[in-house]
């Protein structure tokens, strides 16, 4: 049996497991963002996952909506409130992912699922981190997260493609762990949302 098939085994009963550890924490988030944001507090976005499968990705919502926020200022980075910045730096806004993992959507480790759009501009070489499922944290998120190039980032998910075991993923799984604890990674400028990626940057 291939590792790619105990991973995805190891992925549904592992998600199952912590689903019903933090499902407390879960609920508590839901319904203070749902009086914070006054409404719905998961955020669901269309990505693509495994071999360009769309799927919808969930997380807990940490910025304003464009609805009800100043026109005058246009970046995202400008919409996030203080408790969504919070959540953010616990990775806490990432914890919904874990019913996406349960369905097969995604797995623990692996490239971040990325925008729909992203599929009519990659490269050949850049199509293949869709030949494993996307995860919740993954090589380049612990080489960088945001403060890398999109370039840099794809030639790091592209290594972990060629180079997945058990003992790597377990690595980045502790490593992932050890930065939420130290709190690195979650300064400005590793912190920031990227800019869309246009082919080049």
């Amino acid at each position: 049996m291939s590792y790619n098939k105990i991973k995805h085994f190891l992925d549904s009963v592992l998600a199952l497991v912590f689903i019903l550890i933090f499902i407390p924490i879960i609920v508590g988030v839901y319904i203070l963002l749902l009086f914070h944001f006054k409404s719905n507090p998961i955020f669901v976005q269309k990505r693509p996952g495994y071999k360009g499968t769309i799927f919808h990705v969930y997380k807990f919502k940490t910025m304003k909506d464009v609805s009800s926020h100043n026109p005058v200022e246009t970046f995202d980075d400008d919409r996030v409130t203080g408790l969504g910045n919070f959540l953010r730096k616990l990775s806490i806004d990432e914890l919904p992912q874990l019913f996406n993992v349960f369905k097969g959507e995604m797995s623990f480790v692996g490239p971040r699922p990325l925008l729909v759009d992203y599929l009519k501009i990659y490269t050949d070489e850049e199509m293949r981190r869709h030949d494993v499922r996307p995860g919740i944290t993954g090589w380049a998120q612990v080489n960088g997260r945001n403060s890398i190039s999109w370039k840099e980032k794809f030639n790091l998910d592209l290594w972990y493609i060629n180079n997945m075991s058990f003992l790597l993923d377990f690595k980045i799984l502790l490593l992932t762990v050890l930065k939420v604890f130290k709190r690195e990674g979650v300064n400005s400028n590793e912190n920031k949302i990227m800019p869309h990626y246009n082919g080049k940057n």
